[in-house]
């Protein structure tokens, strides 16, 4: 079996351990980045990684080869790579709005910029691996995936860490196991909500959702810095996914970001070229061990400041040191991929939250819409396990969210002033048409495309 990775930027040496260490490691693993070097230097980083183990790392010279023959293509690309996405936050910052790379404005330039290049990677699996499933990490999850869905015949399904993370916080604010918990869960990428909660129990299963709404200490514990408040959560009677931050508290985090100084994306620029650097150094000189260091402590920072800066203003750089081990923790971009990918070559279905054709399971939005939901999922895909409307508290930003992203893609296909304008005009968190006409010409002068 060969598994292609399009985009080998620095999460790559956690996939290639979560693959190394699963059933899948007896495969060929294809790295692929248009970035000169960068494929060849991850490939060098995952070789003690995957040593002592069947699994087989190569670094084709092109797209074609690198795809050509898949069973599964892991797409994790960043056009423009992530000095343009601290452009686009700075723009969205400069316009009144947070900086953050899959909402708002930020998130719509980087929707503009990716998405004909992921439907053009989509084709070529079309034409060089028909029978491949596209497992899509390239962010926003939510509009790639709905792009490759409506415009190609490719097979996709959409991932993302984020749900999975959000019901291990749950389950450690429980006191349980994570499968001792099981979360009803619905939404778009980015834009999703738990509403129940049951624990398994030895004669069946306990409701605890108003357990977990009653406990302010418990809610608080559910994210990563101080992001919503009880009453909010109560309020709606949903517990939300991080990035409805972006919504529930724009202002909030936008003052955030000014009195840091800086954006996330800002900061990762830095903290990327330096660990670039330090990994160059290391494999040049043969020193395996001092580069997989380097790389735990850079995912360490990168990991412990996970939205510090837009929820209480605080930097990656005066972030106290972990020692956590990244490799082993029990969720991520790795676990996310590797499970998906297991589950689609199993004879049985395993349970997972996933970006999939919507055909009913959301029934307030149209069969093609793309949406994040619990899925069965085995050898002949995803199939969501129930259907459902929208509770009212979530009906009106998930609607409107949904019409903004096919917009979206329309414009990103279009290339037309007129339609980025309505798209971003349309964005649940912009609403004003000239703050909208302002924000596109700055995002789109030509000297930021």
């Amino acid at each position: 079996m060969k598994i292609c990775i399009v985009g080998c930027g620095l999460r790559t040496p956690l996939l290639i351990h979560g693959i190394a260490r699963s059933s899948l490691n007896s495969a060929h693993l294809a790295l692929y980045d248009i970035s000169p070097g960068r494929a060849e230097l991850m490939s060098a980083l995952g070789e003690p990684i995957a040593a002592h183990t069947p699994l087989k790392i190569s670094t084709p010279a092109t797209l074609p080869d690198a795809i050509r023959d898949s069973s599964f293509v892991i797409s994790s690309i960043r056009p423009g790579g992530m000095e343009a996405r601290a452009r686009d936050e700075q723009i969205a910052l400069e316009c009144g709005f947070a900086g953050q790379e899959t909402t708002g404005p930020g998130g719509f330039a980087m929707a503009n910029r990716t998405v004909p290049v992921a439907l053009e990677h989509a084709r070529l699996v079309e034409r060089l691996a028909p029978e491949a499933w596209i497992v899509n990490f390239t962010n926003p999850a939510g509009i790639i995936t709905q792009a490759i869905s409506s415009h190609t015949g490719a097979r996709i399904i959409g991932i993302c860490d984020t749900p999975s993370e959000l019901f291990f916080r749950i389950s450690l604010g429980l006191g349980k196991r994570q499968d001792e918990v099981e979360c009803d869960y619905f939404g778009l990428n980015h834009l999703g909500w738990v509403d129940a909660v049951r624990v398994r129990t030895a004669t069946g299963t306990e409701d605890c959702t108003d357990r977990i709404f009653n406990d302010d200490e418990l809610l608080r514990s559910l994210y990563s810095a101080p992001l919503f408040s009880p009453q909010l959560i109560r309020s709606l009677r949903l517990i939300p996914t991080e990035y409805l931050y972006f919504y529930y508290n724009q202002r909030t985090a936008r003052a955030n970001q000014l009195l840091a100084g800086a954006t996330r994306a800002k900061e990762l620029v830095e903290l990327n070229r330096g660990v670039i650097a330090d990994l160059e150094r290391s494999v040049h000189k043969g020193d395996a061990e001092g580069a997989l260091r380097a790389y735990r402590r850079y995912l360490n920072r990168r990991n412990s400041s996970y939205m510090h800066l837009e929820g209480e203003g605080k930097s990656a750089f005066v972030e106290a040191e972990v020692d956590w081990n990244p490799f082993e923790g029990a969720t991520g971009y790795h676990r996310i991929a590797v499970d998906a990918i297991q589950a689609l070559c199993a004879g049985s279905p395993s349970r997972m939250v996933l970006n999939v054709t919507n055909h009913g399971a959301i029934q307030d939005l149209a069969p093609d819409d793309v949406v994040e939901v619990p899925c069965l999922i085995d050898r002949n895909g995803p199939r969501h396990i129930r259907s459902r409307s929208l509770p009212e508290a979530a009906r009106g930003l998930t609607i409107s969210a949904k019409y903004y992203e096919r917009l979206a893609i329309r414009a990103a296909l279009s290339h037309e002033r007129s339609q980025s304008v309505h798209a971003l005009f349309s964005n649940p968190s912009v609403g004003d048409w000239q703050v909208a006409a302002n924000c596109v010409d700055k995002l789109f002068e030509p000297s930021q495309v």
